[in-house]
């Protein structure tokens, strides 16, 4: 039995009098099958509805007609499209560079931004750069991505293994949270923020909130 669900409608339908067949199966306003009818009567039904008469399928023997509101169908799918693409990430590759011999310090801040990436839904490209003597010692560089892949595990994972580009060093590390997730998370948490400004007026941002907002990425 066939059985209209609903499919997609092309951009430039066919409705009303543009529609030239002697004949169409006919879906009511609600989904309901009304059957095979003649256009005429379709296009009287339409009038009485104060609907318009859509064609959905013209390559349907005969064409599929459903009674609508075109002008309203057209103006809730390009609202629907418009919401898909404001929801669109895109996830960015980040690159961080390092030394073979990098001092704590410097280390602890590097791998501060890694963190950051990844929490954004981003890749990192971890690039290690070897100067000099340094070339002679590649496990240096093998160590130091070995290291902080371990240190970041929990948010992401190794993408690319490390590899020997020329001078440098290279391995990707890729999120293991999405882009689309990180974006929801960061827009909760700062619609939490404002709940809680409005709540305490008189209490200032802590620091720890402040860097968080900070942190939040953009969308795409």
């Amino acid at each position: 039995m066939w059985c209209y669900r609903g499919g997609s409608i092309s951009a430039e339908p066919r409705i009303n009098d543009r529609i030239r067949v002697p004949e169409v199966r006919l879906v009511g306003p609600s989904g309901e099958q009304v059957g095979i009818v003649p256009l005429a009567k379709a296009l009287e039904l339409a009038q009485e509805y104060d609907l318009d008469l859509v064609e959905v399928a013209a390559n349907a023997r005969p064409p599929v007609c459903k009674l609508m509101d075109y002008g309203k169908f057209k103006y809730e799918s390009a609202m629907k499209a418009r919401e898909a693409r404001k929801n669109q990430a895109h996830t960015v590759i980040k690159e961080m560079k390092l030394r073979p011999k990098i001092d704590p310090h410097d280390y602890d801040t590097k791998k501060g931004h890694v963190v950051r990436f990844l929490k954004q839904g981003d890749k990192v490209k971890i690039t290690i750069m070897f100067r000099g003597r340094e070339q002679s010692r590649p496990e240096l560089g093998y160590r130091l991505l070995q290291r902080l892949a371990e240190d970041v595990q929990d948010l992401g994972f190794v993408e690319s293994n490390p590899k020997q580009d020329g001078r440098n060093m290279i391995m990707v590390l890729g999120p293991h949270k999405k882009k689309t997730e990180a974006m929801a998370e960061a827009r909760q948490a700062q619609e939490a923020r404002k709940a809680s400004a409005k709540a305490n007026p008189g209490r200032s941002q802590n620091p720890a909130d402040a860097e968080a907002t900070a942190e939040e990425p953009a969308e795409a």
